[in-house]
């Protein structure tokens, strides 16, 4: 006498997922990619303070990075791309502290999204180092426009907390995560049809594959 197991429930989602996905193949890969979006913004808002917190009592917090100048702010005074000018928030931008602790959060939390989108959501056959190469073109186009975004919202939102609500350092840690969410949305939305492209199934591998199973 045999007994059958029950299905888990981890069977049971892959089972209902699994039936979802071949009914709507493109809403599903919308919501797989929105789910590991949000997997990697939450990742980049938990290591960013870590990298602040390292950099913050080292001389890089007093180093000016200001760099490519386009226009004007409405008050006259210079509008940089990169604009971490010397010193502490909200006073100053940051420095070199602010910019590497940044950069260094989306530097990993994109290098685990590339390989999720690519083997997860997209589940693409094509040449991982065209893939990449593309990849790589996509974030320095798209970690640009943030930057030059940020220009505009980053020192009111932690002038806001930290100054106006007068929450201190806790108002530091609520505007990086604010900070961290804004670019997330920057990214998110500019990144999808761009991974549509980078990361599209090979038609031929596909057929090569079959043939071989079929010769098999």
């Amino acid at each position: 006498m045999t007994t059958e197991s029950k299905p888990t429930m981890l069977t049971r989602i892959r089972t209902l997922w699994g039936s979802f996905s071949e009914r709507h193949p493109e809403l599903s890969r919308f919501l797989m990619f929105f789910i590991v979006s949000n997997g990697v913004t939450v990742l980049q808002i938990v290591i960013m303070p870590v990298f602040r917190a390292i950099f913050a009592n080292t001389a890089l917090i007093d180093t000016n990075f200001q760099v490519w100048p386009i226009g004007s702010n409405v008050d006259g005074s210079q509008y940089f791309i990169f604009d971490y000018a010397a010193g502490a928030l909200p006073e100053g931008g940051g420095g070199l502290a602010y910019f590497l602790a940044v950069q260094l959060a989306i530097l990993i939390a994109q290098v685990i999204n590339f390989f999720a989108q690519r083997n997860i959501t997209f589940k693409s056959n094509s040449s991982i180092g065209r893939a990449a190469f593309w990849y790589l073109i996509a974030y320095v186009v798209i970690t640009l426009v943030a930057a030059a975004a940020q220009g505009f919202y980053k020192a009111p939102v932690y002038a806001f907390f930290m100054d106006t609500l007068g929450w201190g350092r806790t108002g530091e840690t609520v505007a990086d995560v604010c900070t961290m969410i804004i670019n997330a949305i920057i990214s998110f939305w500019v990144f999808y049809p761009i991974l549509k492209v980078i990361f599209r199934e090979d038609p031929v591998a596909s057929t090569e594959d079959s043939q071989d199973g079929e010769k098999a």
